[in-house]
């Protein structure tokens, strides 16, 4: 008898340990594009913004801190705000 465990929202993204699957394959092609980087060239710029994208995927109760920092600049720079009056 096999028993299979399956989530509780089916349409969640799938994560593996603290990032989503798509955030896994930029942080993996990052790091070799910047292992590559600072061999050949001692570049290390690349690795810098890669650590940091890393750090700032992590997903803690399905948000990370990219998240919050996409909503407060789509809130405060991209979508308009209106304030009206009333007495």
């Amino acid at each position: 008898m096999t028993m299979y465990i399956y989530p509780d929202n089916l349409k969640a993204a799938p994560t593996l340990f603290l990032w989503r699957l798509k955030d896994l394959a930029v942080i993996g092609v990052g790091a070799l594009i910047s292992i590559f980087a600072m061999v050949q060239m001692g570049f290390s710029v690349p690795l810098a913004v890669t650590l940091a994208y890393a750090f700032l995927a992590i997903r803690f109760d399905d948000t990370s801190i990219l998240d919050f920092i996409k909503y407060a600049a789509r809130y405060f720079f991209v979508e308009q705000q209106e304030f009206r009056w009333r007495l």
